[in-house]
């Protein structure tokens, strides 16, 4: 039975992504899934987008500002315009999205379900369901208006869906997973994400089963009129009342308001470790990352992030903002998307998986020594300051390609020169 696994405030950011971002983003973005589709299958990496922690470092390591809502959006985005030229190879299609998009997301699954032999119409009952459990079994004060299901063609899914409260400047999303699911009523999230405000109506929740039971038990014996008759008699007493709550304290990711990131926002022994085993074992012990032309110890540095998408397990990604150590952000937070380093980075993903699926392991098999390493080299090293880490980047940003909203990254400004020391005054 799957269970709500976690929750995590998400400050609402507008805008868009820009295009030279957006085509990035779906170039990474499914790679990285045929990455992890070759090593562990497509149930793991619908386990891995149906886990909130590691869906916003996803997010993070592809440029997206690491803590906003907007990942949500961008992700679902990115992978449906990157994995949908591959769905026949990878049996994985993205459909839905934001706004319009996701009220299309049941006939997208019944022409898919055409196509490929499974119960459409199932799915699309089910993408329906899904979406009326998070909007009005659950009233949580969040309006939905993102829905993206991901299904593979053997009908496992994971949906991702978000709602916003406007009034508070904040987003929820829900994750949903196919795997262990008996019920839409019953306990159905994998899990929903969003800073606690105050009381929730959760009918989902197994406690709740005599309540929906009762629910129609009044309404088929008193009628709508009477029902509201007499809630107006009890709302005084049940405002009063101190509701006693059983449900146990769960892992809660907190995605703050500022946009910088600081070190509380990040496990700075991981970030030393992915630092360490890029400068100290990327050039000596990994060479076949180093043969795509024009990679570097920046680019094996972010490589390290990337391998741990692809490798890490859940508890490694309590920390999302470190991350965006990988590739910056499209707001200069933490600096500037580097886009040589980005453009090395899906270089090397992609010869590797074009490799591996010619039994060619070596860069793959090179990408999770580099993960394993980093992990190693994080019980004992140390290094400089996160302060320090971006400083350095927003130095070189200029000469790695460095662009963000604002356009792209100008040199440094040389320090300022000291005036010249007035000449001595003449006397008589």
């Amino acid at each position: 039975m799957t269970q709500r696994s976690g929750s995590a405030d998400l400050p609402l950011h507008g805008g868009r992504v820009p295009k030279w971002l957006d085509d990035r983003m779906t170039r990474l973005g499914a790679v990285l899934c045929e990455a992890i589709i070759h090593h562990y299958g497509r149930d793991e990496l619908l386990r891995r987008l149906a886990h909130p922690f590691w869906f916003q470092s996803f997010g993070a390591v592809m440029g997206m500002d690491w803590h906003s809502s907007g990942i949500t959006t961008s992700v679902i985005g990115a992978l449906k315009r990157g994995l949908t030229p591959l769905s026949g190879e990878l049996g994985i299609h993205v459909c839905g999205g934001r706004g319009s998009h996701s009220r299309k997301t049941p006939h997208e699954l019944e022409m898919i379900g055409e196509r490929v032999g499974i119960d459409g119409a199932a799915l699309a009952t089910a993408s329906r369901l899904v979406a009326k459990v998070d909007s009005a079994a659950v009233q949580d004060g969040f309006d939905l208006y993102l829905h993206g299901f991901i299904v593979t063609d053997d009908s496992r899914w994971v949906v991702v869906q978000q709602g916003m409260n406007g009034d508070r400047r904040q987003a929820r999303r829900y994750h949903w997973l196919s795997e262990g699911l008996r019920s839409f009523v019953d306990q159905p999230h994998a899990a929903i994400e969003g800073e606690r405000q105050g009381e929730i109506v959760n009918l989902t929740d197994h406690r709740a089963e005599a309540s929906r039971s009762g629910q129609l038990d009044l309404l088929r014996q008193l009628g709508p009129d009477r029902i509201v008759h007499e809630f107006a008699a009890l709302e005084p007493a049940t405002a009063s009342a101190k509701r006693d709550s059983a449900q146990p304290m769960l892992p809660n990711l907190v995605m703050p308001a500022h946009h910088d990131v600081r070190e509380s926002d990040i496990v700075m022994r991981r970030l030393h470790g992915n630092i360490s085993a890029a400068i100290e074992s990327g050039p000596t012990d990994f060479p076949e990352l180093l043969l795509v032309p024009g990679v570097g110890a920046r680019t094996v540095r972010a490589l390290a992030m990337v391998a741990e998408v692809v490798h890490g397990a859940p508890c490694r990604f309590s920390d999302p903002a470190r991350f965006s150590l990988a590739h910056g952000g499209k707001d200069r937070h933490p600096f500037p998307v580097p886009l040589k380093v980005y453009d090395e980075t899906i270089a090397v993903m992609k010869s590797a998986v074009a490799k591996a699926k010619l039994g060619r392991e070596e860069e793959l098999g090179a990408l999770q020594r580099l993960d394993g390493q980093a992990r190693r080299l994080e019980r004992y090293v140390t290094g400089p300051s996160l302060k320090e880490i971006v400083a350095g980047e927003f130095d070189q940003s200029h000469l790695l390609g460095g662009r963000s909203v604002f356009g792209p990254e100008p040199p440094p400004a040389p320090p300022a020169q000291p005036l010249p020391a007035a000449a001595p005054k003449r006397s008589g």
